[in-house]
């Protein structure tokens, strides 16, 4: 427990505790944004590779709601809190009084602070811990050189209270602003304005001039080099990676604009990316101004360039217009997958988006044989208060898309696209709810044509389990005649060899893969990996669900598979081939084996679902 510097007023902290857990609003956050908004957040702080940790300070400038109000509760954890300040009316920082709460495992500990009045700027001095869950500090070894350290943040859905002392919900929105200490010869990128041209003297200064929630708070720090893609696009990445980077993302600006011609402006400035190291757990965080995104996506051929798509894309679903909390992810992941395949269709051509829609629905179908029903749907009737009742995260993104293409089927796009654009642009720099949305729906849409569909169906597709029997599904003639080949290779009346595979995209191969997982024999996979080299692939979506097929089937890929496991930390990929690995006896002290060495290379996320599943098998 802190040292107080006004004991009389923590007897007030102690006594409004209980008011503020009465009231809580996003479940998941301590803060009563309803009597106070941080407006603007300032960060001061200095890293420090030997420790793990950043430390200095946090300065928020808030704006009061409630009159009456006197308390300031913000999310935090892990933090080691060191001093709390208050601006005075006299311009003079004083010190206040605070306490913490006892840890929650899930929401970290609420900082309240006790406030004889109503400041305009609160600053509370700190230092995170080495565990921190949003950071992850890589040793010199875990980067392409191996030369200098490396760390970098992701902080959705609630770890930006790991690194800094917030109203961590996205239902608050914030400027802010920053200047980090670095060891020199690193360079620090931010989610703000990245100065290509700065060198750290003096320390590295950022400034985000859009509001964002907290979750949208990123940074990295290590050996980076950068390199322009396009006129308001550059890419970041590790020197060795910096070139291949740049090609892959070349295409950025034809995105932009591809996107802004359906939805209006890119709001944001610039679009910069930055690919991260290979521990970076998932595919890409829409962090503004800064994509970060995994080194999985580069295969040397763009054809994975469909993810740069979706993150972009978030540009307008998601950071323009945030769910206003994790009860409504929807809106954030169903819209922006949505976006994406109008973005790629603008691109790449109908043939490529009907054939990536159809390959996401059937994914879809495929995952719901591991969703317990009661988090298939969209959105959880129950009031806001228990997030163990909202819908499985990953179906959100397909199910989420599939209604709105629903919607734009029935209206016609020259209906639903100006409705679609009219909802960013209504509510830019906002937090909404799904009510607010069906508010829109209903008014802008469905009152005018209400053929397109009604309450009882669009309840279903909210509510109800896996998707409405009124869902037309998506059907590629590129990938229906892949599937006549695919049955004849099956049932061995046609050879590896007449496999027509010199036209296939990426796309196709993974429908292909996908649909022979746990059919094909391991003598036939033997045929295909001969033929077709597919465990030297260098696309990774491609190599892993070889490498799952080939594990399901008993086709020996150890060699290449530990490879992949030692180099590749994203969750999507390495958690489904180590659950495969543990559910064959043979192959359980092997997977054991490779797991114990890789660990260190992966991230908390990625260790911990790992773990659970290393304990199972036990």
């Amino acid at each position: 427990m802190p040292l107080q510097p006004a004991l009389r007023l923590l007897t007030g902290a102690l006594l409004i505790q209980t008011a503020f857990a009465a009231h809580a609003q996003d479940p998941l956050s301590y803060a009563r944004y309803d009597q106070v908004r941080t407006s603007d957040l300032h960060l001061d702080l200095k890293a420090d590779f030997a420790r793990k940790t950043l430390s200095g300070y946090a300065e928020l400038t808030l704006n009061w709601l409630d009159k009456s109000a006197r308390n300031l509760a913000l999310d935090t954890r892990e933090l080691k809190i060191a001093r709390v300040q208050v601006l005075s009316a006299g311009g003079r920082w004083a010190a206040a009084s605070y306490m913490l709460d006892k840890p929650d495992a899930e929401k970290g500990r609420a900082l309240r602070i006790a406030l004889a009045g109503q400041p305009e700027k609160v600053r509370i001095y700190y230092s995170t811990a080495p565990s921190a869950s949003a950071l992850q500090w890589l040793t010199p070894q875990q980067t392409m050189s191996g030369k200098r350290p490396f760390m970098f943040s992701q902080s959705q859905s609630i770890n930006a209270r790991s690194w800094a002392p917030v109203q961590d919900t996205p239902a608050v929105r914030f400027t802010y602003s920053a200047r980090i200490a670095a060891p020199s010869g690193l360079r620090v990128v931010m989610s703000a304005e990245n100065d290509p041209q700065a060198t750290g003297v003096g320390g590295w200064n950022f400034r985000m001039p859009q509001p964002v929630p907290a979750y949208l708070l990123a940074i990295a720090i290590g050996e980076i080099d950068v390199r322009s893609v396009g006129p308001r696009s550059s890419v970041y990445a590790e020197p060795a990676r910096i070139d291949a980077a740049a090609y892959e993302l070349a295409d950025t600006e034809k995105m932009i604009a591809a996107a802004e011609s359906l939805y209006g402006q890119y709001r944001w400035g610039r679009y910069d990316m930055l690919v991260l190291p290979p521990s970076f757990p998932i595919g890409g965080m829409e962090n503004p101004r800064l994509t970060f995104l995994t080194p999985t996506m580069i295969a040397g051929d763009r054809s994975l360039n469909d993810l740069i798509a979706h993150e972009l894309a978030h540009s307008w679903s998601g950071n323009l217009v945030t769910n206003a909390s994790w009860k409504h992810w929807w809106l954030n992941e169903g819209f922006t997958t949505y976006v994406t395949s109008r973005i790629v269709e603008s691109l790449y051509g109908a043939d490529v988006a009907q054939m990536n829609l159809q390959l996401e629905q059937e994914e879809l179908f495929a995952s719901l044989k591991d969703i317990p029903v009661a988090k298939q749907a969209l959105l959880t009737r129950d009031a806001d208060v228990n997030p163990a009742t909202y819908t499985d995260e990953g179906l959100a993104y397909p199910k989420g898309a599939w209604l709105l293409h629903t919607l734009e089927q029935r209206a016609g796009r020259e209906v639903f696209d100006p409705f679609l654009r009219g909802w960013f642009d209504q509510h830019a720099f906002q937090s909404a709810t799904t009510e607010q949305f069906l508010a829109y729906l209903r008014k802008n849409l469905l009152e005018k044509r209400p053929d397109i569909m009604g309450e009882n169906e669009l309840a279903e597709w909210l509510y109800g389990p896996a998707v409405p029997a009124t869902a037309q599904r998506a059907v590629s003639p590129r990938l229906a005649a892949l599937d006549a080949q695919r049955d004849a290779w099956l049932k061995g009346e046609s050879a590896t060899k007449d496999l027509s595979t010199k036209a296939w995209n990426a796309t196709e191969w993974m429908h292909f893969l996908n649909d022979i997982d746990g059919k094909a024999s391991a003598a036939q996979l033997k045929e295909l990996d001969e033929a077709f080299a597919l465990r030297g692939s260098r696309n990774n979506e491609i190599a892993f669900r070889f490498y799952l097929a080939s594990v399901k089937a008993g086709y020996d890929v150890r060699e290449p598979l530990n490879a992949f496991l030692m180099s590749v930390g994203r969750q999507k990929f390495v958690v489904p081939l180590y659950s495969a690995l543990l559910k064959n006896e043979k192959d359980q002290a092997w997977a054991k084996g490779v797991y114990a060495k890789a660990r260190p290379r992966y991230h908390p996320e990625t260790q911990s679902s790992v773990d659970k599943l290393m304990k199972k098998s036990v």
